[in-house]
């Protein structure tokens, strides 16, 4: 018998070659109470965002987010879920909700200042990008290519890369 360690080492493996059916197929092998741990739903998100199923992200996301509370990972994907499904305010207002617990996450700074160009925020947005590039200022060149962040791509674009 295989154990879950083991089965998530295939799945993420197979995720990293962009073999989604293959992965799902490994972490459904997964028996009992691990299907429910927050290793098993951390791999079954990043599953979900290569597949991109948002329903289904949404659901797991939200499920890692209650089983593992002192993790940003399923507050961020709750959030992205929402966002790809067309409930932008909604995604802002997840993470806003959160954020206080994880002030040092980049990452989810940086999707709050998308979520907040994508309402027409840009004060705000231009905050949270701000605070984002304060955490990791490699992220500069990603921002000139998001779609999210377009309104700001001229000042994103003036400003000095460290």
């Amino acid at each position: 018998m295989i154990s879950t360690r083991r089965h998530l080492e295939y799945a993420s493996g197979y995720l990293a070659l962009g073999l989604v059916d293959e992965a799902a197929r490994e972490l459904n092998r997964i028996r009992g109470a691990d299907r429910k741990s927050a290793k098993v739903l951390g791999v079954r998100v990043d599953l979900h965002v290569e597949a991109r199923q948002w329903v289904e992200l949404l659901d797991v996301a939200c499920e890692l987010a209650r089983v593992a509370p002192d993790d940003d990972k399923g507050f961020i994907f709750t959030a992205y879920a929402l966002k790809e499904l067309g409930r932008v305010a909604e995604a802002r207002d997840v993470l806003t909700d959160v954020e206080s617990r994880f002030p040092k996450c980049a990452l989810l700074h940086y999707n709050l200042a998308c979520y907040h160009c994508v309402l027409g925020q840009l004060p705000e947005a231009r905050r949270r990008l701000a605070m984002a590039f304060k955490l990791h200022a490699d992220w500069k060149t990603s921002a000139l290519e998001d779609e999210d962040l377009q309104p700001l791509w001229p000042e994103i674009a003036k400003m000095r890369m460290r």
